[in-house]
C-alpha cells in the first residue's frame, strides 16, 4: 500500500488497540515517520498529522480507563 493509499484507508480500532498510534503495525512502511500517539475525538476518530491516515473506533467498542 502506498503512502497515498494509506491516507485514504480508515483503520478500524478496537479497545485492545488503544492507545492509538501511527504508524500502526499493519503498515508496510512502518518506519515512514516518527510514531505519534493520536487523540480520538468525541466520535472516536483521529487523523495522523504526518500521513493523513484516518483512525476510527469500531462501533460498540468499550473504552475502559480512558
Amino acid at each position: 500500500m502506498s503512502q497515498a493509499q494509506a491516507s485514504q484507508a480508515v483503520v478500524q480500532l478496537e479497545g485492545k488497540d488503544l492507545p492509538a498510534h501511527c504508524p500502526n503495525p499493519n503498515m508496510t512502511s512502518w518506519s515512514s515517520h516518527p510514531r505519534v500517539f493520536l487523540e480520538l475525538d468525541e466520535h472516536g476518530a483521529a487523523k495522523c498529522p504526518y500521513c493523513g491516515t484516518q483512525y476510527q473506533l469500531k462501533p460498540g467498542t468499550v473504552v475502559k480507563g480512558h
